[in-house]
């Protein structure tokens, strides 16, 4: 883990503070969801949480620290990532953001629908492709403010572009719903799916919603500003039979272009992208606490959860699994994320020693 980080993003160091110290303080930090300024004070013989924000703070190009970190990411893919065609998503990872922005914050201030109490966000888009079960993070991107849909997803796919990867599909959720991304994903020949917006008291989208059957049907998706596009929409019904003490029918409408599945699949399909090891999920439980309003620094801290989720499942895929016919069994279970965090903890609380006492100081 820290040899990844050194290879990949150099901190230039002065004095007792080296890079891999630092680099230790943010592991154990992130494998307990602990703050760095907490980490600093339970370890021995550990740089001061000032130290380590000094150094970090020498980040001051988020482009170049982006680039490094993506290099981090793909450095540590499990084996047979490029083999075949793959399922690949794009995701935006939303951390709610309270009260007013400063100047160096303002242009990576994300407005999203409200969530947590606040419409603001720190923002990132995230790459990963589905195998197994898992979602490898491939590439992540800082989002800014002066960003469009389609900037973010061109950007993100010339990302993986040197992997070469074959992408069987393309799921994008809700958030990438209009002309501007349908027409440029058209152009480019992907196959895609995202689930559409319901608008409309009548007309609109919510027009689709009839019946008691699953249909396909085309529709077109009208903007002032961007024109309009025709796509095809499946729109799945399904019945809710008592799920979350709810009964009657509930409708799912999915934009599709060129996806070779049977519209009873469709649903199925498109919640691989939300199973149980979500990236969201997974990246909260080894995310550092911080109150650093440094957008670099924050960017830093988010990135680092998604490389410790890729080297585990990078470890799990090359040593905890074995090709069974023609297929490869991963016995996951055996090596949980959890398990890896704790032998984070423990590595770096052998290494330097905990704190067991406190003293008053001398009045």
């Amino acid at each position: 883990m820290v040899n990844c980080l050194t290879e990949h993003i150099p901190i230039p160091t002065q004095g007792k503070c080296e890079q891999q110290n630092i680099f230790e303080i943010l592991i154990r930090a992130a494998s307990q969801r602990d703050s760095v300024e907490n980490t600093a004070k339970v370890l021995k013989n550990v740089p001061t949480s000032n130290d380590i924000r000094y150094h970090l703070e020498k980040y001051t190009d988020i482009n170049s620290l982006e680039s490094d970190l993506n290099a981090a990411l793909q450095s540590r893919l499990p084996d047979g990532i490029r083999q075949g065609k793959q399922k690949i998503a794009i995701d935006f990872n939303l951390i709610p953001y309270y009260g007013e922005p400063s100047p160096s914050e303002a242009p990576y201030i994300y407005r999203s629908m409200p969530k947590s109490g606040t419409c603001s966000f720190y923002a990132d888009a995230t790459v990963y492709v589905i195998k197994k079960n898992k979602r490898v993070t491939l590439a992540i991107k800082a989002v800014q403010q002066q960003n469009t849909l389609v900037a973010i997803i061109t950007y993100l796919l010339a990302l993986i572009e040197p992997l070469k990867l074959k992408i069987e599909r393309l799921y994008l959720d809700r958030e990438f719903f209009c002309v501007p991304v349908i027409r440029w994903l058209q152009a480019l020949d992907i196959p895609f799916e995202m689930p559409v917006i319901i608008r409309g008291k009548h007309g609109g989208t919510r027009q689709l919603i009839r019946g008691r059957r699953s249909y396909k049907t085309t529709y077109t998706l009208n903007s002032d500003k961007y024109g309009s596009v025709t796509f095809q929409v499946w729109i799945v019904c399904t019945y809710k039979n008592g799920k979350r003490r709810a009964h009657g029918r509930e409708f799912f409408i999915y934009a599709v272009y060129k996806v070779q599945l049977s519209l009873h699949l469709i649903h199925d399909d498109y919640r691989l992208r939300f199973g149980i090891e979500s990236s969201y999920r997974m990246k909260n439980q080894c995310r550092i606490k911080t109150t650093i309003k440094n957008p670099t620094i924050r960017f830093l801290f988010v990135a680092l959860s998604f490389l410790i989720i890729n080297i585990w499942i990078y470890l799990i895929w090359n040593y905890l699994s074995r090709l069974k016919r023609s297929s490869r069994q991963v016995f996951s279970h055996l090596f949980t994320l959890k398990q890896m965090l704790e032998f984070l903890r423990q590595t770096v609380d052998r290494a330097y020693g905990v704190v067991c006492e406190v003293y008053l100081p001398y009045s």
